[in-house]
């Protein structure tokens, strides 16, 4: 599996909820602070959007797919200088349609997804987004395109399935802009996802994920990607921010969360399978990492399992543009 495709099966997605909002002229809206990241399109018309912490807004035009990863608050409108309309308030009673209209309809036509994670493990994709992705080129919408139709084609004619259907082809527009913002070459950014884009740093993050429980050196990832280990090194704390071993014990300490969370094995297997030689080791690096001991983080997840209040079956789907 490749190191994209494993973050995001290890951030196991507590909650992902898709929607579309169709708004007349003259609009403005504010939403508030979010968790996670929110991944919508534009799917006709224009307006800007305004995120808080970033000085300018961006222009957005019909196919326009963004991230919002930073989880502040942000404005969707034709007129960002107008008073703008509080999302909490407008959506609070929302129907049970997917998609809702307000302020009349046909200026904007915006569908999207909502997802959240559980723990720290966000920080390991969101901490190396901008506050704002946005895919904008022909390109970028074309690649788009097919997800979009289907999401609209779910939402517009539900059918027996359709919120689930609706919900995976959220997640797959939120892949595929993963991707495409990949794709562009990231090399000015520092963090793994940005180390994606180089083809030696990629390679020696690969091969970490592929065997974590190797007894990686330095040297021997620097041979593997054909540099020398002072240059291998010095790049590799450039572009990810961390040194090496820094990366891999912390790729570590986030499999074992996981493990630790969802899986019926010992302590000391677990922390075999990760590439240390006893429990006392794995579990000074554990509590190093995550401030708890192992059998801590297990119970007190076991624990939180059990009270945790059952997923409301009619979750209004509009709550991914409004939460």
């Amino acid at each position: 599996m490749d190191p994209l495709s494993e973050v995001m099966s290890l951030l196991k997605p507590q909650g992902y909820k898709c929607g579309g909002m169709d708004v007349g002229a003259g609009f403005s809206v504010q939403f508030p602070r979010h968790e996670g990241i929110k991944c919508y399109a534009l799917i006709s018309g224009e307006c800007w959007l305004s995120v808080e912490g970033v000085s300018d807004p961006v222009r957005l035009q019909t196919g326009d797919c963004f991230l919002l990863p930073g989880g502040h608050p942000f404005r969707l409108g034709t007129d960002l200088t107008s008073t703008p309309a509080d999302a909490a308030a407008i959506f609070a009673n929302g129907t049970s349609g997917a998609i809702y209209t307000w302020n009349g309809d046909g200026a904007c036509l915006i569908v999207g997804g909502h997802f959240t994670f559980s723990g720290h493990h966000a920080g390991f994709l969101l901490g190396t987004l901008p506050p704002i992705v946005h895919l904008h080129n022909e390109s970028d919408k074309a690649a788009l395109r097919w997800s979009l139709e289907r999401m609209m084609q779910e939402l517009r004619e539900p059918q027996p399935g359709s919120y689930l259907v609706a919900e995976h082809l959220a997640h797959m527009m939120l892949i595929q802009a993963l991707r495409l913002h990949l794709a562009r070459g990231l090399r000015s950014g520092v963090g793994w996802l940005s180390a994606l884009a180089d083809k030696q740093m990629s390679e020696a993050i690969s091969s970490m994920h592929e065997d974590p429980a190797h007894r990686w050196t330095v040297e021997e990832l620097a041979q593997r990607v054909g540099m020398s280990r002072s240059i291998f090194a010095a790049k590799f704390k450039e572009t990810v921010g961390d040194s090496p071993m820094e990366y891999l014990t912390r790729w570590r300490m986030l499999l074992a969360e996981d493990k630790l969370a969802n899986s019926t094995g010992s302590i000391s297997g677990i922390a075999l399978s990760l590439g240390y030689e006893s429990q006392s080791a794995f579990t000074k690096a554990f509590k190093r990492f995550s401030g708890r001991l192992p059998r801590q983080y297990s119970r007190n997840r076991i624990s939180a399992s059990s009270h945790r209040e059952p997923a409301d079956a009619h979750t209004n789907p509009l709550e991914s543009i409004t939460g």
